[in-house]
This record gives structure tokens, sequence and C-alpha cells, in this order.
């Protein structure tokens, strides 16, 4: 964030309006409300972890075991178990 000067920037009535309520400090003017986008969506690394997890489901389903699977994806024990139980709730939430 950088220091404009409202003198340089501000319609003259403008100016005289704010100046009526604050002279000489500084001020942040925050942008319009606007909806962020959530973590990972803009660069697609949300959709990458949900294909992962889908696949740890997909071979945990198939056979593979929890050590087959923190050995091939390096994640650890908690890890596979918790993405197990996730996408198997998300897996049946939208079966039904």
């Amino acid at each position: 964030m950088s220091y404009k000067n409202g003198k340089d920037i501000l319609p003259p009535s403008l100016l005289k309006q704010l100046q009526e309520y604050i002279q000489g400090e500084i001020v942040y003017i925050p942008k319009r409300e606007q909806k962020r986008a959530g973590w990972g969506e803009n660069n697609g690394t949300r959709l990458i972890i949900e294909r992962r997890n889908k696949e740890i489901y997909r071979l945990y389903k198939s056979g593979w075991t929890i050590l087959e699977l923190i050995q091939s994806y390096h994640l650890s024990e908690d890890s596979i178990r918790k993405i197990i139980v996730k996408t198997r709730d998300v897996m049946s939430n939208t079966a039904t």
C-alpha cells in the first residue's frame, strides 16, 4: 500500500468535503466489498488436492493398505486416515 496525496488524486470538491472531517492525517480507504476466492481456487491447488484425495480413497477401496498409501503419497498415517474418512463422507453424501 502506498501513500497518495489527496490533492493529487481527488476532485477539489471531494477534497474540500473530506477536509471538514479530517486534515493532515493518513486515512485508509478500504477496497469495495468483493467475494474473495477460497484457498487454492485461483491457482488450481484445491482441485489438484481433491483429485489426489479421491485417488487415495479409490486405491484404499481397491485394496491398498494404509502403509502402501503412506509410502506412495509421502503423507503421514494420520493424514491418509483423515483423507479416507473425509472423502468417504463426501462421496456418500453425493451418492444420496
